[in-house]
């Protein structure tokens, strides 16, 4: 793989975190407009996974973004699938290489429900839901609110780290200041689907990652108080469809109505199986193999703020689940959320019709300890206590006429949980840089609630992963409207100057 050396290789020894956070603030200041234009440009480039040719044009406008500044990037392919884009910063003397992951890829976009066009960026003097309206991009020169927000697809998750950690290595470069570690990068465009194929691409090319001591994940919102936050885990993920069958046909429901079974209610009925209306899920182990904090992990999650007024004000939420356990420990147990439901129409294009079938998508967050397909046959387990035979395929009307109750379950691969030990050598180094960075003392906690492929990194190139995010927590990930507050973005910058230097 190329391997051009950063021109900050030649600038002598590296100046210690807050020369370089200062300067990286002093650069960003004066050069808001440009870090907004470039950033912008970006952002213009639809990046769902989906979409091959797309996601090519994106890894080339990173290939060429980092070739500006004297980085050299490898487009890695396999066949049919979006590139996988690295490369390699190395700096003389260094005694550590840290692998920093971004993800540049997008949620897939319903434009319908967007204010604005999701790939046409749009500057906001504040956020939408609170009054703010569009303001044209900065002149040059020019300073701009921190509280404006950017709105476009990916503005949040995952593109800022990107134009962050460009405009973190132009200040650095601007102010001849070196880095301190070698740095291998690695975009991946497919987290967004599950990272199907990050494994074998790890597999493939596991030269290129080797040596790495510590992978940093930039993903990920920071604390609700707009607090930063270092991450030591995430969940694991994994999910299945349940269909359940009434008649051959959809039936009249004049004709029919409570006579013929009702695949919405025996669904309905299902679900409510499965969880308790205080949250507790009732699938008889679900719980067992949850591996226990460490002492560390308590007390990390014991000095964190309370946040849950904070939020169910900000949600219009009257309860929640767990009958008011704190969020973070909600977030160290695994957790079933029926993700979607689907049976016959509603609205004005209900029907007197008693539909055939019911669908419902779950989804299990996991945590340390639980094994995916285990969880799922737990599940499964559940369904068939209830009476239900499980089927795989659509049934035929023999399968149907030989049992009172049919599923068809079709399951997802899943994710095991990560978490890294919050003792690993250079844990309390990245924490030390991102107080650096935000001036203020930065949250360290056991998991995020979302999932990333830190397991592969484990799995595969025996290294831990620590996440360092930077956007707003409220900024809309995966739904309409995404954006990214301005402040955070700065904050980035500022983080990345500290962490290629620390």
């Amino acid at each position: 793989m190329p391997a051009l050396l950063l021109a900050v290789c030649a600038w002598g020894a590296a100046a210690d975190g807050g020369d370089a956070v200062a300067t990286a603030r002093e650069y960003r200041q004066a050069h808001e407009a440009e870090i907004l234009a470039g950033y912008a440009d970006f952002l213009r480039l639809p990046n769902v996974a989906a979409d091959l040719d797309d996601m090519r044009r994106n890894a080339a406008w990173l290939r060429e973004q980092f070739a500006a500044r004297g980085v050299a990037l490898e487009l890695l392919e396999l066949d049919g699938v979006p590139p996988l884009v690295t490369g390699r910063i190395d700096v003389p003397g260094a005694e550590r290489t840290l692998g920093i992951y971004v993800h540049y890829d997008g949620q897939p976009v319903d434009e319908s429900r967007w204010t604005n066009s999701p790939w046409e960026p749009v500057l906001y003097t504040a956020a939408i839901h609170a009054g703010g309206e569009p303001r044209p991009f900065p002149a040059p020169g020019e300073r701009v609110d921190p509280e404006a927000r950017l709105y476009a697809r990916s503005a949040g998750d995952d593109k800022a780290p990107i134009a962050a950690l460009l405009a973190a290595l132009d200040a650095l470069g601007s102010a001849d200041i070196a880095l301190s570690s070698n740095i291998v990068l690695l975009f991946d465009g497919e987290e967004e689907r599950g990272s199907p194929n990050l494994g074998e691409y790890l597999d493939v090319y596991r030269d290129r990652f080797d040596g790495v001591d510590l992978w940093l994940f930039c993903d990920g919102p920071v604390h609700q108080s707009r607090r930063p936050q270092v991450v030591f885990g995430v969940r694991g993920v994994t999910g299945m469809e349940v269909t359940v069958y009434g008649a051959s046909r959809p039936l009249h429901s004049g004709h029919y109505g409570n006579w013929a079974p009702v695949p919405g209610q025996m669904l309905a009925e299902l679900l409510a199986s499965m969880k308790s209306p205080e949250g507790e899920v009732l699938i008889e182990g679900f719980y067992d193999s949850v591996e226990p904090l460490s002492e560390a992990e308590q007390a990390a999650i014991d000095a964190l703020p309370r946040v849950d007024a904070q939020l169910k004000h900000e949600l219009a939420l009257a309860r929640t689940e767990g009958e008011g356990e704190r969020l973070e420990r909600r977030l160290l147990l695994p957790s079933l959320t029926v993700r979607g439901l689907s049976s016959g129409n509603v609205g004005e294009r209900a029907r007197n019709v008693i539909p055939s079938s019911a669908t419902a998508a779950l989804g299990i967050r996991l945590v340390r300890g639980n094994d995916p397909a285990g969880m799922l046959d737990r599940v499964e387990a559940h369904i068939r206590d209830r009476g239900f035979h499980i089927v795989r395929e659509h049934p035929d009307d023999e399968t149907l006429r030989s049992h009172a109750r049919v599923a068809r379950v079709t399951r997802d691969v899943g994710s095991p949980a990560s978490r890294a030990s919050m003792d690993h050598p250079m844990a309390q180094q990245v924490v030390a840089a991102a107080e650096h960075a935000s001036g203020e003392r930065v949250f360290q906690v056991p998991t995020l609630g979302g999932t990333l492929p830190v397991f592969l990194f484990e799995q595969k190139l025996d290294r831990p992963a620590i996440i360092v995010p930077i956007a707003n927590h409220d900024n809309n990930q995966h739904a309409a409207d995404e954006n990214i507050r301005l402040a955070n973005l700065w904050y980035g910058i500022d983080l990345y100057a500290a962490l290629l230097t620390m």
